[in-house]
Order: structure tokens, then sequence, then C-alpha cells
């Protein structure tokens, strides 16, 4: 024993101590075994897990950035991989952007033609489309800042503007519809659609900035200005500068 009352070290330098907690490590029911690291080898992703991660990053550094601003090495730094592995997978940051803005349309357009799809009165029907724009800019506000952003791939690709055209298309019925009913001539229904989507549109564009009214009220207003205005449509319109206006029946 040893001065200070502990046994003293073997041979091989180790004490009477340590040689008890080796064997106690050796046996698995031994309070001393310490239980192996929660830190296991990150598994490998596959390739559709990549491809996922890669369309996530694009998203967000597209919407920050936009096309022009970013590169293909940020792409690749962000997601933690190799350059080469965002052209295995989209052939370069046009192939990835180009899906990326494929998926955000048919994101948009999907909700807004179930909120159009319907038997309801068209005024409902204007406020369910209303909403389901706010709805998709408050959830999926990346997307829609990459959708409104100007890119001269998102032209060859489909953009915002094609939306807008494709959802005009679906509003065009709705309207030629109520326009045969109230005795207004139908032929003027894509006009009145483009005008009504655009509306909308550009309202969106402007509260994804400002957030303020809170979204059941901005849809309440836009529906307010849109509803309210077709209502009071005149069937000849004219305008007040033109002295020919009153004999058409217009308002002075």
């Amino acid at each position: 024993m040893t001065i200070d009352g502990s046994d003293p070290p073997a041979a091989d330098g180790a004490s009477p101590a340590h040689r008890a907690l080796g064997a106690a490590a050796a046996d698995p029911a031994s309070p001393y075994v310490q239980p192996r690291s929660r830190h296991s080898p990150r598994a490998r992703m596959t390739g559709k897990q990549r491809r996922e991660q890669l369309l996530d990053v694009g998203r967000k550094l597209f919407a920050e950035r936009g096309f022009d601003g970013t590169s293909v090495e940020e792409i690749a730094a962000t997601a933690g991989v190799s350059k080469p592995v965002v052209y295995e997978h989209f052939g370069g940051k046009e192939g990835l952007y180009a899906v990326v803005v494929d998926r955000e349309i048919r994101s948009l357009l999907d909700s807004i033609t179930g909120a159009l799809t319907s038997d309801a009165h068209p005024r409902l029907l204007l406020e369910q489309a209303a909403l389901a724009l706010l709805d998709y800019i408050e959830t999926s506000t990346d997307g829609f800042r990459i959708l409104v952003r100007d890119s001269p791939v998102a032209h060859s690709s489909g953009g915002f503007a094609s939306l807008l055209v494709e959802v005009a298309g679906q509003v065009e019925h709705i309207l030629a519809d109520e326009f045969r009913a109230r005795g207004l001539d139908p032929k003027t229904a894509p006009l009145y659609a483009q005008m009504l989507v655009g509306m909308v549109a550009l309202t969106g564009q402007y509260w994804v900035e400002h957030r303020k009214p809170k979204r059941p009220q901005v849809a309440a207003h836009l529906v307010n200005l849109a509803w309210n205005g077709l209502s009071g449509l005149e069937a000849k319109p004219g305008l007040l500068s033109d002295p020919a206006v009153g004999s058409r029946g217009g308002r002075r």
C-alpha cells in the first residue's frame, strides 16, 4: 500500500483500480460499461433525397437573390456537395430553376383552380380565389417571390405571367355565364377576366412585402372593389371625356 493509502501500481504501470475498471468494461452487465456514442455516422442520401435537398436549397437562394444572383457554386456549397452533383441532377442552374418554378406554378394553380371549380355563388368564388392566392403567399413566400421575379428562364419554362393567363381563362368562363345572366355582352368576359386577375395578382405582390392588413381583410377589400364594380357594370360603358358618352347611356 502506498503512503496515501492506495494500492501500488502493478508491474505494467496500471493500478489495481484501473485493472478493475478494465475487467468490468469487458462485462456487458457492468455499470462501468460506457454507452455507445449516439452520433453514428451520417447516412448517405439517396438520389431522390439529394434532389429534394438541392431543390430546397435552390428555392431559398433564388427567392433571396434571384436567378442571376445565385451561382452553382453557392448552391453546391450550401447543400454541402460538389458542383458536379448539381449538374448530375439538373444539368446546371437553369435546370434547377426551371423545376423550382414549375413546382410553384403547379402548387398555386392547383390552389386557385380548386377555389374556382365549384357551383358556389360567383361572389363566393371570387372570395375563395383571393384567399387561395393570399394563403399561398403567406405559406410559400419564397415560392411567390421566385414567380414574380423577372427572369429569362421563367419566360422559357413558364412564369407568373403564364400562370395568370391560365387563371384568367378559368375566370373568363365564370364571368361569361354571369354576364349572360345579367344581360351583358359575354364577349367582353375575357377582357374583364384579365382585369380581375391582374388586380388580384398586383395586390398579392404588394401584400407579400407589407403583410398589412391581415389576409382575410385584404381578401375582403379585394372582393369589395371587384364584386361591387362587377355588380354595377353598365351595358354600354363610355368615357366622360367622350362627347358622345351620353348618347350611349353612360354616366356623366
